[in-house]
């Protein structure tokens, strides 16, 4: 018994040392920052942006639980799990610098770069892609999902998602769609890819309303 209490004290020690304070399929701390959903409603960009094309100015935006992603040598898996933080509030994965993990087709670059999404409602998302939507399941290059006509697809904890945002008798986090939410409400105005250069000062956003809106939607959670 003594050399079992001995044994334990030894192993305390050395993961004392070590700092190990638990196992995680996800980093504890992201340099420091705190994710606050309420700051989205008057982010400010602190990144450099190039303008991109927007290939569909639809407003759904539905969602899959990041456990889904479960080949483990993919470039995602790694991604999601060891380069991004779950909170614990909201559900959302983000990435040290708070943007928010989404899946999007292959029009919008690869995993890992980050994108400012703003909608017709001036709202920008910070966003970085953290899993692609198949080819075969999107439409216009790779732009949307063929089903829901989805661009945006956030990747999130759904157990967390659904004790904050609730869900509806079909079981989906509000209902299947983000922008069920006010704060996502609103259709795609803008898309900008983020550089690695911080801005010299903060950049604000004015509305293009010359983007069209021709594309129909219907709410869906598609889960992929």
């Amino acid at each position: 018994m003594k050399k079992i209490l001995t044994y334990i004290a030894i192993i305390s020690f050395v993961l004392l040392i070590c700092g190990f304070t638990g196992f995680s399929t996800s980093k504890d701390d992201n340099e420091g920052f705190v994710f606050d959903i309420n700051d989205l409603y008057d982010y400010q960009k602190q990144f450099k942006s190039e303008p991109l094309t927007v290939c569909s100015t639809n407003d759904a935006k539905t969602y899959m639980d990041y456990r889904m992603t479960n080949l483990v040598d993919s470039r995602q898996y790694q991604f999601l799990r060891y380069e991004c933080t779950v909170d614990k509030n909201t559900g959302f994965l983000y990435d040290k610098d708070g943007f928010i993990a989404v899946a999007l087709g292959s029009y919008y670059g690869v995993i890992g770069d980050r994108f400012y999404f703003t909608l017709d409602s001036g709202v920008v998302l910070p966003l970085v892609k953290g899993e692609e939507k198949a080819d075969v399941d999107t439409d216009w290059e790779g732009c949307y999902h063929t089903i829901d006509g989805s661009v945006i697809e956030f990747v999130i904890d759904d157990d967390y998602a659904s004790a904050y945002f609730g869900t509806n008798s079909n079981g989906y986090v509000l209902d299947g769609n983000y922008n069920n939410y006010s704060l996502f409400n609103g259709g795609i105005a803008k898309v900008e890819k983020v550089l690695e250069e911080k801005n010299d000062k903060i950049v604000s956003f004015q509305i293009d309303n010359t983007v069209p809106t021709n594309i129909d939607i219907f709410n869906y959670a598609s889960g992929y």
